[in-house]
């Protein structure tokens, strides 16, 4: 007896794989897999989450009306277009149901985020992969991938895992170079942690062009990754569409009070990004005095940092022995970066012992290279 046959493309998807919490050992680990925030939560989400506890009998307003309220008041929207979702991981995999099916083709980088593909194939669409200019952002990479089939283009800005940036100037570039009917995804998941007062003017295009989509998390800066609050801004035409295959009820009271909150504790927000800031500059420099031993930190804009390993001690070598020091990173030979690990960026003494821990096992490497 046979019973039903999933769609081919379906079988064709590679599940998403979370970062690690424990060894492969069992033991519970100091966790630098995920890029959550060291810091915590803010103290005022924490309290309006608590609040929310007396309302669990009740259903989620199903419009998010205080949610999209509060982003428009924050960044100066308009509040009808604005979408939410369970994390910005649906508003992408909105996107792509919106906009794509089968004969369709979406295109993004390579090194991309592995939801990407899975949004892709899961609507039946067919992934292309644009090459990358030294693990970042290439747009003329992309614009030489546009068929007549292409209909959208994800990119993460900052790029997750590799942290890269690309300039409003590369951008504006990009979508210029697009026909109309593609839209352009600009996935700004750790927007909040970029150094220095650049803009890719993202949000801006989506303001007025018909088919540019901003998507933003509360997972990372905010500290809600538990809460699964994300949303998306774009124009009128854009949003309805997606609306129409949104759940109901995909984001809870208490994780849009506790966003809310989040959203207006400015003070929380400067202190995380001025920590991430200074340590991932450190960690950087650090992996740096080790690059003649084949390590290397791509630059990034993000709250982690991949590290490359081109010498004795493998990328491999170096995920376990962090991982028997009991730290967890993200090993990534699943996204063609076996050299590869994204390393989030900890509290202090985290970020401390990771670099310690990492000089220890390329001195241990080479002398046992001879």
């Amino acid at each position: 007896m046979t019973g039903p046959t999933p769609k081919p493309w379906i079988m064709e998807i590679a599940p998403y794989v979370p970062g690690k919490s424990k060894t492969d050992d069992g033991r519970k680990a100091v966790k630098l897999s995920s890029n959550e925030n060291p810091l915590g939560t803010s103290p005022a989400a924490r309290a309006a989450f608590a609040t929310a506890a007396n309302s669990l009998e009740r259903y989620p307003d199903a419009s998010g009306t205080e949610l999209r309220e509060a982003l428009a008041d924050k960044h100066g929207l308009d509040p009808a277009r604005i979408i939410y979702g369970n994390g910005s991981d649906e508003v992408l995999h909105l996107a792509a149901g919106a906009f794509a099916g089968p004969g369709d083709e979406i295109i993004y980088v390579n090194y991309g985020f592995t939801v990407y593909p899975i949004a892709t194939r899961r609507v039946g669409a067919t992934p292309v992969v644009a090459p990358d200019r030294d693990y970042a952002t290439d747009v003329d990479a992309i614009l030489a991938s546009v068929t007549d089939r292409t209909r959208i283009v994800f990119v993460a800005n900052p790029n997750n895992p590799t942290g890269t940036y690309a300039s409003r100037e590369e951008i504006a570039r990009l979508h210029a170079g697009l026909r109309d009917d593609i839209l352009l995804v600009l996935d700004h998941a750790y927007a909040e942690y970029i150094e220095g007062d650049i803009d890719d003017g993202g949000m801006e295009l989506a303001k007025s062009a018909p088919n540019v989509l901003v998507t933003r998390t509360f997972s990372k800066m905010y500290g809600l990754a538990a809460e699964r609050i994300g949303w998306g801004y774009g124009s009128a035409e854009i949003i309805e569409a997606m609306h129409r295959i949104r759940l109901p009820f995909s984001i809870t009271i208490a994780g849009t009070a506790a966003a809310i909150a989040a959203l207006n504790d400015d003070d929380f927000v400067a202190r995380c990004k001025s920590e991430n800031a200074k340590w991932r500059r450190w960690f950087s420099d650090e992996i740096g005095k080790l690059g003649n031993a084949g390590l290397r930190a791509v630059p990034s804009q993000a709250n982690f940092v991949l590290v490359l390993f081109e010498g004795k001690l493998t990328g491999e070598a170096a995920y376990k022995g962090l991982m028997e020091a009991g730290y967890i990173v993200r090993w990534l030979p699943g996204q063609g970066l076996p050299h590869g690990l994204r390393i989030t960026i900890g509290n202090e003494e985290e970020t401390r012992a990771v670099a310690a821990i990492l000089q220890q096992l390329v001195t241990d490497a080479q002398r046992d290279a001879g």
